[in-house]
């Protein structure tokens, strides 16, 4: 157990909730000291397609507000939503809303179900993989530096200005998610942490590949954060039904690799094990 207590844990939150409850509870759980908090990326929510969702982003810079320690981010931005420039642009507005305290996530897309309702292109693996490719170049490029020229096949920019630049520099981190083998590879060039879920053994295989890549081009495999998307209905138990529970899942995750865990945050039903989840894993803000 005390080797577990060395995981690092954050919450993910659906949007599905008044803005005023959604707000308290990010409050809420700041204050018991947890490390970051996120939201999600859809224009309806995948297990309720009829209920109600805010928007991603725009709901993240008023969280950014209304908070004042953890980290924070959206679990992750999906690349066939918007241009990526948008998304570099969005990324600096909330860095500065938050001081410093922005994780921008990125994916590829996925649901594809929205796409359809939406009216968005959803396009075949390759070229997906390789939009996403671009826009991780982009939106690094356009954090890092004022100037950005991208000649790419599906994004095209000419000396486009970054103005502002962010408030962290070099630029605030890049949490990529990814599972397959040829997203993995632009995990690993770009990455400043890996996110992704499914069983403890797909978890182990996938962590192993991500290092490979890095290893193949001479990036030191220990500069990527290894973390788990901790997606409730996918998980094997209730990590959230008992402190034992958690530490369970917690301890066989980090067996196979992870280093971090961002959990879907319980109902107020299970307030009190997190809590004792906050107490134990964050000890020295409680």
């Amino acid at each position: 157990m005390s080797q577990s207590s060395t995981m690092r844990i954050g919450l993910c939150t659906d949007q599905n909730l008044p803005w005023d409850v959604n707000r308290d509870r990010w409050k809420y759980f700041e204050s018991l000291g947890f490390e970051s908090l996120w939201d999600c990326d859809h224009y309806q929510q995948p297990s309720r397609p009829d209920g109600p969702y805010f928007e991603g982003w725009t709901l993240l810079a008023a969280l950014a507000a209304e908070t004042t320690t953890a980290r924070l981010g959206v679990l992750v931005s999906c690349n066939t939503f918007r241009h990526p420039a948008l998304v570099a642009k969005m990324a600096t507005t909330i860095d500065h809303i938050s001081n410093g305290r922005l994780e921008v996530g990125l994916g590829a897309g996925w649901y594809v179900p929205e796409h359809h309702t939406y009216g968005i292109d959803f396009p075949e693996p390759a070229e997906l993989v390789g939009r996403f490719r671009e826009a991780v170049q982009i939106v690094d490029s356009m954090l890092r530096n004022e100037f950005t020229t991208i000649a790419g096949t599906w994004y095209q920019l000419d000396n486009a200005p970054s103005s502002p630049q962010p408030v962290q520099r070099p630029r605030p981190p890049l949490t990529l998610g990814a599972h397959g083998p040829v997203m993995l590879k632009i995990v690993a060039q770009y990455a400043d942490r890996w996110n992704s879920h499914g069983s403890v053994e797909e978890i182990r295989r996938r962590n192993a590949i991500l290092t490979e890549h890095c290893e193949a081009i001479g990036r030191n495999p220990k500069e990527i954060t290894r973390s788990l998307y901790g997606w409730a209905s996918l998980l094997e138990r209730d990590a959230w039904s008992s402190l034992d529970a958690f530490h369970e899942m917690v301890g066989a995750y980090q067996e196979a690799g992870i280093e971090e865990i961002l959990m879907d945050a319980p109902g107020p039903e299970q307030f009190s094990v997190l809590e004792e989840v906050a107490a134990f894993y964050n000890p020295s803000r409680n």
